[in-house]
């Protein structure tokens, strides 16, 4: 009895099962001018949680869900889902440098997750929710090292985010754009999403976005 509610547990507090819901709310994707835009591109577990991580900085004007590292023909979530696609579910950042800097983003992104967990964010366990920097120039890269050099004692155990450079990235189903703020009530995003947005928000409140009336 307690290991099939322990299991009850975890298929509850799991991106997975919950991301197989059906979306019936309208999006509140915002119409983004990329004009001038920086892009950066991270995966960091359940995209949820990175992506509303990331919108509620100030000088990040868009933050989407999606998946890189495979192919597009398997670029859906159900098959992403069984961790054999080869994908990694991912955000792509686009941001203003004039703004907001790389290395904040990447401190912000360290924030968001354990980089030390191999496979997995806490019970979201496969290779699609691995840890990963996706640079897309030689800066980006070298930023990346100097983070982890500079975060590594930082942890009991070593971190385990690979540096990847940036190939192609496939927005996700339409439902997981704004995922939190369109489900503010789904079981996940209050165990798992809302304290790492919470952290987030905390260590970072000076350049938190001001909320909106």
């Amino acid at each position: 009895m307690r290991s099939t509610l322990i299991i009850a547990g975890i298929l509850l507090f799991s991106c997975q099962s919950q991301g197989n819901q059906t979306e019936t709310k309208s999006s509140v994707t915002a119409v983004v001018d990329y004009q001038d835009l920086s892009v950066a591109t991270f995966a960091g577990g359940c995209f949820w949680c990175v992506e509303a991580s990331f919108e509620q900085i100030k000088g990040v004007a868009s933050a989407v869900s999606g998946y890189t590292g495979g192919k597009k023909s398997t670029a859906d979530y159900r098959l992403v889902s069984s961790g054999r696609t080869k994908h990694f579910e991912a955000v792509q950042v686009f941001y203003d440098p004039e703004v907001i800097d790389y290395n904040t983003l990447l401190e912000i992104f360290f924030t968001t997750h354990d980089p030390t967990q191999t496979n997995g964010q806490g019970n979201d366990i496969g290779p699609q929710y691995r840890s990963a920097i996706f640079y897309h120039d030689e800066e980006q890269k070298q930023l990346a090292e100097a983070k982890i050099k500079e975060l590594t004692p930082t942890y009991s155990k070593p971190i385990d985010t690979q540096l990847i450079v940036f190939d192609v990235f496939y927005d996700a189903e339409e439902y997981h754009q704004d995922y939190e703020v369109k489900n503010p009530n789904n079981p996940y995003i209050l165990a798992v999403s809302r304290p790492k947005i919470n952290k987030v928000a905390k260590k970072f409140k000076s350049i938190l976005k001001e909320k909106e009336n």
